[in-house]
């Protein structure tokens, strides 16, 4: 039966139910303290745990879902920074066991570029590889010797002037151009011609200047001029000779230039002598030069000799073989000797005055000596000739004993004037 508690009871009011004494605190029912006796607690009952169930067996893995499209690519990004070029030890210096190939740079020749000594390539042009030498200015196939260049002037001797109112001498032959196949190690011929004598006495022509020689480069000797007696013309020669003047017997032409014959031309043809009588003046022709023929004599006076040509191959312009004055002979009035061309040539006599040498080492021709009653006249001889040779600076040239020469260094190049003797040039790399 359930506990019937008073209504609204006051604080400290007692209820008794079944044995129990409670009391009212003002705010609940509280068992009175000392009044009740309490039963004996029961047991805890010893229930036993139960087993764990058996797990259940695990479920297939579900199906792959489908993919989703690829979205798109992204912007490239910008370059990065170049790295630092490595350095020649890590690129070069390198030790290697292949027995393999190396991948070199190929073209045609014209796509050789802007190269640097000791720069390698495959020329597809020529089948071979190359490598560049700055010294030398030129490519070069592997293995072979390098080829040099040579720029040259060689000038002949120039002829000697004629006797008694004899022509004056031809130059000798002047030949300038560039040999572009000269081998290093190779011994190639080199003369320095010598001037013609002038004639000394009637019946003989002055004689002709020597030739001068580099490599297959001949410039011809000077022709002599003719002298009073002897007969014919002028020699012939690098140019000619001048023809002689002699009264009554007619006019007498100068010998022919460019013999042989050469192109460009090594000369030209000397003067015609004019023949006279024994009251008037009886000029022989001049000697012929490399720049032009030379002049007819006159009845007034001997024939100029011809203009020589120049040339820089020195480094400044030099004029080279002119021709030589005639010689002029009278037996009253004036006598004038023909003047020596430029380049060289010496100047005609005049009466019994003396003609004048062509200058060495320019090839020019000796003057015809004159004639008057007083005497005669010497003759003069010719100039000996020269070669210059303009090579790179990487280039040495030895000559052979006797050979003198000098040799100068500008702008990269060497520029050797050999002035006398026969023999042998040979290049040599330094």
């Amino acid at each position: 039966m359930p506990a019937n508690f008073p209504s609204n009871p006051t604080v400290n009011q007692t209820y008794v139910y079944a044995g129990v004494s409670w009391f009212w605190t003002g705010s609940r029912w509280q068992v009175g303290l000392g009044t009740v006796l309490t039963g004996a607690t029961g047991a805890t009952g010893a229930g036993a745990t139960g087993a764990t169930g058996i797990q259940g067996n695990i479920g297939p893995t579900g199906a792959t879902g489908i993919q989703g499209n690829i979205g798109p690519i992204g912007a490239t990004g910008a370059p990065g920074a170049a790295g630092s070029p490595g350095s020649a030890a890590a690129i070069y210096d390198v030790a290697t066991s292949s027995t393999g190939w190396f991948d070199l740079p190929s073209g045609t020749t014209a796509q050789r570029g802007s190269p640097v000594s000791g720069s390698i390539r495959f020329n597809t042009n020529t089948g071979y590889g190359e490598i560049y030498n700055s010294n030398l200015a030129q490519w070069l196939v592997f293995g072979s010797s390098p080829i040099v260049t040579v720029e040259y002037l060689v000038v002949g001797g120039g002829g000697g002037g004629g006797y008694l109112h004899g022509g004056g001498g031809g130059a000798g032959g002047f030949r300038t151009g560039t040999v572009t196949s000269i081998n290093v190690n190779v011994a190639y011929n080199i003369t320095v011609g010598a001037g013609g004598v002038g004639a000394t006495s009637a019946g003989v022509k002055g004689s002709n200047g020597t030739d001068s020689v580099f490599e297959s480069i001949i410039s011809t000797g000077g022709g002599g001029g003719n002298s009073r007696d002897a007969g014919g013309t002028g020699s012939t020669g690098g140019s000619g000779g001048g023809g002689k003047g002699i009264g009554g017997d007619g006019n007498y032409v100068g010998g022919s230039g460019n013999t042989p014959a050469t192109t460009p031309s090594q000369g030209n043809s000397g003067g015609t002598g004019a023949g006279g009588n024994s009251t008037v003046a009886e000029g022989a022709g001049g000697g012929g030069g490399a720049g032009s023929s030379g002049s007819n004599g006159s009845n007034s006076q001997g024939g100029n000799g011809g203009t020589g040509a120049t040339s820089s191959i020195s480094g400044s312009s030099v004029t080279y073989a002119g021709g030589g004055g005639g010689g002029a002979t009278t037996t009253g009035g004036a006598y004038v000797g023909g003047t020596g061309g430029t380049g060289g040539g010496g100047n005609g006599g005049a009466g019994p005055n003396n003609a004048s040498s062509g200058t060495v080492n320019t090839g020019g021709g000796g003057g015809g000596s004159g004639y008057l009653a007083a005497g005669i006249g010497t003759s003069g001889a010719g100039g000996s000739g020269v070669v210059i040779l303009k090579y790179l600076n990487g280039y040495t040239a030895t000559f052979s004993a006797g050979i003198i020469h000098s040799t100068v260094v500008s702008a990269g190049y060497k520029i050797t004037s050999v002035t006398v003797g026969s023999g042998t040039v040979t290049f040599t790399v330094g």
